[in-house]
């Protein structure tokens, strides 16, 4: 086990984050070999036949080892770190070939606090009682733990912030659950998934949040989907043309 105070700004520059949307079979791994990736789940299934080892692999879901075995066996041997639950490192039986840090959930500073100036890695926003709206978050230390938006995806943008990554191109966040992912079939056993469920309630303001608070000139965010939910407004698209023309 490793804390992640021991990894926090120790990267910098570009970084792909990998997710499992449809879009993100189109995406040319191999051309961007030389920056750093950041994947979850069975979007690592993008990695197989590559010698392309992940900057940080994270999973989120603890049945995941259980619904897609080789698929997670495969993350635990060939990504550089991992981000996992304690319980679930232990009782997958799995030693990861690269250095385990634990997650854990962020805890939200009270307004007082925020006030005061305490926690300031923590960015929250802080709803009137009454006003219908949730506490959301975004963290900017992991070693704090991390704010849940009901999607890895978000947990993933913390992890690259944490890192010290300045410029963050994200493939495959569709966040389209009709579509499904791609290494999904139907023989293969199907994750849950709640995108529907929790997009307007938890994934879409926690990115607003996070467009809003977090994203500047020294954390910038781009959507390589052209199918996602996120809009334009909150995350900027780009093409695959674009991408190249920056010469990472």
């Amino acid at each position: 086990m490793h804390d992640f105070n021991n990894c926090r700004n120790t990267e910098s520059g570009a970084v792909f984050i990998i997710a499992s949307g449809m879009s993100a079979k189109s995406f040319p791994l191999e051309q961007f070999a030389h920056v750093p990736m950041i994947t979850m789940n069975g979007a690592i299934s993008m990695f197989l036949g590559t010698d392309i080892k992940p900057c940080f692999y994270a999973c989120t879901d603890d049945s995941f080892s259980e619904q897609q075995p080789e698929l997670f066996k495969y993350a635990m041997a060939v990504s550089q770190n991992v981000a996992l639950w304690e319980d679930h490192a232990r009782s997958s039986g799995i030693r990861p070939s690269g250095a385990l840090y634990p997650l854990s959930k962020a805890k939200r500073p009270s307004w007082l606090d925020a006030m005061r100036g305490k926690h300031t890695a923590l960015v929250t926003n802080h709803p009137m009682p009454g006003s219908g709206q949730r506490p959301l978050g975004f963290s900017k230390d992991m070693s704090e733990g991390f704010f849940d938006a009901r999607t890895v995806a978000y947990v993933t943008l913390q992890l690259a912030y944490h890192l010290g990554f300045s410029k963050v191109f994200m493939v495959g966040v569709d966040l389209n659950e009709k579509s499904g992912r791609f290494y999904e079939n139907r023989e293969s056993a199907h994750s849950p998934c709640g995108l529907d469920q929790h997009y307007y309630t938890r994934i879409l303001p926690s990115l607003e949040l996070m467009s809003h608070k977090v994203m500047g000139d020294d954390f910038r965010v781009y959507n390589l989907s052209d199918c996602s939910r996120i809009p334009e407004s909150v995350v900027p698209r780009v093409t695959l043309a674009q991408v190249e023309a920056m010469r990472l």
